[in-house]
């Protein structure tokens, strides 16, 4: 009977295990909604985005490629112009030049953090770079507007809106994310490469150079592409100096107009379910999509990283 009465006890289920089984059925759940949410967003943006194709029969081409944007003007035909390519342009333009602009001045600052002075780079240039990233994108997009506008009408003369501002204004917000996740790729490097490279003779520069560098590539290109991602949505910083104009881009110190600047201004005046509504729904889509595509790029780059790692 005490056989029995034991072997029942160690049967029951405990008080643990069901915990644990109550805390997995909470995780289920919350990992459930946040894929559900998130699947809800994609179909809502994507059926509202393909409504200017499907439902107002817009020429895809000529939407993506377009370089007129004037969604409340029609032409002989009786089809407004809703070429996006200005837009488009603009977006890709400041973003990339944000990134080039950047990315020297975080792996400088990453470097000094990581090799050069550890002590001084966590005590000094670290909170700088944290009080950067606190500071709302508002906060950046007024300093832009008295600060660097003028600075840029008064060097390189136009009205200061453009390009060339909205560079300036990105360089700045993305610069902590940039320098943030290269000083994690440098500290991520294996201790026995620089190790074996001093051990050869080789000076510290060329360890930092040619081995530290070297080996984190794929986590600093990673960290590009996110900062990169992190400008391309960027809203209202970049609306208050980049002129709104959509316009092809002639040069860095001409008004243009990016899909976040468009989308800002021209959402809240359209009424739902009319063509002028529909094609920003379309912007917001190119967005969208230019977002996933960055977020896969960084999946390729880390899991090359992985690969590199694990040789």
């Amino acid at each position: 009977m005490k056989n029995q009465e034991l072997a029942k006890k160690l049967m029951a289920p405990s008080k643990n295990s069901r915990l644990e089984k109550f805390g997995k059925t909470i995780t289920f759940a919350c990992l459930a909604l946040i894929v559900f949410i998130v699947a809800m967003i994609l179909i809502f943006v994507a059926q509202k985005g393909l409504s200017t194709f499907f439902v107002n029969k817009v020429n895809p081409f000529e939407f993506l490629f377009g370089k007129t944007w004037q969604p409340s003007v029609k032409d002989a035909n009786g089809n407004p112009y809703l070429g996006a390519l200005p837009m488009i342009m603009g977006s890709f333009i400041v973003t990339i030049l944000s990134a080039v602009v950047a990315t020297p001045f975080a792996i400088g600052a990453a470097v000094f953090m990581t090799e050069v002075s550890p002590k001084y780079g966590k005590k000094i240039l670290q909170p700088v770079i944290e009080l950067l990233v606190g500071i709302p994108s508002v906060v950046y997009g007024f300093i832009g507007l008295q600060v660097i506008v003028p600075f840029v009408r008064s060097i390189f003369g136009g009205t200061g809106f453009g390009i060339l501002s909205g560079v300036f204004v990105l360089f700045v917000m993305i610069l902590p994310t940039v320098t943030f996740m290269t000083v994690d790729s440098l500290r991520a490097v294996p201790r026995h490469y620089k190790e074996a490279s001093l051990a050869m003779g080789a000076t510290r520069w060329q360890t930092i150079w040619r081995v530290v560098l070297n080996a984190a590539r794929p986590g600093i290109f990673t960290a590009v592409i996110f900062g990169m991602a992190r400008a391309f949505g960027e809203a209202l910083a970049i609306q208050m100096v980049v002129g709104n104009s959509a316009v092809i881009p002639t040069s860095l110190t001409t008004p243009a107009a990016t899909l976040t600047s468009v989308l800002t201004m021209g959402i809240g005046n359209t009424v739902m379910g009319t063509v002028q509504n529909n094609v920003l729904w379309s912007l917001a889509l190119v967005l969208l999509v230019m977002s996933l595509a960055f977020n896969m790029a960084m999946k390729v780059i880390t899991r090359e990283r992985k690969k590199n790692y694990a040789r």
